[in-house]
């Protein structure tokens, strides 16, 4: 039985837990700024600089500049060398790769933006947890693409091409001969996914399908001068449209399943694209087996997603699925065999966040 000097213990853990909760929150939103607007950049290309000439360089007020460089170096995300106004501050080495190299696997300054994205509607989410409904995607505004499309770029641009589709043998030797293999990307977002596959496959042709229309505008921004112009079409539509159907050799569906209302009608449409012979690789969250508490920190991240963005979007339209982030492989198991598919395989690719499933009719 827990006696009064443990439960003392426990309340100033939680106390304490909760407050550096905080410190780091403000760190995290911190960062946000730095990535929105530039600073971060100006200051690897020009510093170290004073307060005065990061907000002229920046086109920012000296005033926030000088508060959001102390905060910086007050919280060792920046260094800092003098003092009173020529104090100047500099980003240290192996911090550039982390906060502006955006195709390093490093790169974590999308995550700040994902956050703020993932609370931006928090009253609708409000409303929706009383009564049981959803939170539109468009509700989380330009910050959610946008983060999810430069979080998962490094990974499509060194990974998806050269390790993950080059580990599933039958899918590697299809990319790659004739006749060209004919690839449907689906919610393919900002399209770095459907671009990477044709670099990593010169015979490819890849559609990239989303019904977003930020999100291919976007695609077809990043399709200018990438060198694969004549092989990646992006359009915004249905996967279900039945002038699709029958055309495709391999359909992906990467970071989307999980949050969508519909998930096995998707799945369904996804199916009734491929060709003979065609299947679907999913790539989704690695998540745990089974639920487990205390959890590990990704699955905790994975959890805090899902509260705030993934099952709120989820939950859009009468009978939704409401999936969440925390999708286990045996939810997906469940929604293969509900859309019709015969084989279901999880992958032995190994990544420390995304799991992957082969599917066949």
């Amino acid at each position: 039985m827990a006696t009064a000097a443990d439960a003392t213990e426990r309340r100033d853990a939680l106390v304490g837990r909760l407050f550096m909760n905080a410190v780091g929150a403000f760190d995290l939103f911190s960062v946000y700024l730095g990535d929105v607007l530039g600073l971060y950049r100006v200051l690897a290309e020009k510093g170290p600089l004073t307060s005065a000439e990061l907000a002229d360089a920046a086109g920012v007020h000296e005033r926030y500049a000088r508060e959001w460089l102390e905060h910086q170096a007050a919280t060792e995300l920046l260094e800092v060398e003098g003092d009173g106004e020529e104090r100047r501050f500099r980003l240290p080495v192996g911090h550039d790769e982390a906060l502006l190299d955006v195709s390093s696997l490093n790169y974590i300054a999308p995550l700040a933006r994902a956050v703020l994205a993932s609370i931006r509607p928090i009253d609708a989410l409000l409303e929706a947890v009383r009564s049981g409904g959803g939170v539109p995607y468009a509700d989380y505004g330009e910050d959610l693409h946008e983060s999810q499309a430069a979080f998962t770029r490094p990974l499509f641009e060194n990974l998806l091409g050269k390790e993950w589709l080059p580990a599933v043998p039958e899918l590697h030797q299809r990319l790659g001969a004739d006749p060209p293999a004919q690839v449907a990307d689906v919610a393919c977002g900002q399209g770095r996914s459907s671009i990477e596959i044709a670099r990593a496959y010169p015979k490819a042709r890849v559609d990239g399908i989303d019904s977003d229309r930020a999100s291919i505008d976007r695609a077809r921004e990043n399709l200018a001068g990438s060198g694969v112009e004549d092989r990646v079409t992006f359009h915004q539509r249905d996967a279900a449209n039945a002038g699709l159907a029958g055309r495709y050799d391999l359909v992906t569906i990467f970071e989307a399943l999980h949050d969508m209302s519909y998930p096995v009608d998707v799945l369904r449409a996804a199916r009734g694209l491929l060709a003979d012979g065609g299947v679907v690789l999913i790539g989704d969250e690695r998540t745990e087996d089974a639920f487990t508490a205390p959890a590990s920190e990704v699955e905790r991240l994975f959890y805090g997603f899902s509260v705030f963005h993934c099952l709120p979007v989820g939950m859009v339209g009468e009978g939704a699925a409401g999936t969440g982030t925390v999708m286990r492989a045996d939810t997906v198991r469940r929604y293969a065999d509900e859309a019709g598919f015969s084989s279901f395989e999880v992958l032995p690719i190994e990544n420390d966040f995304w799991r992957f499933y082969l599917l066949r009719p």
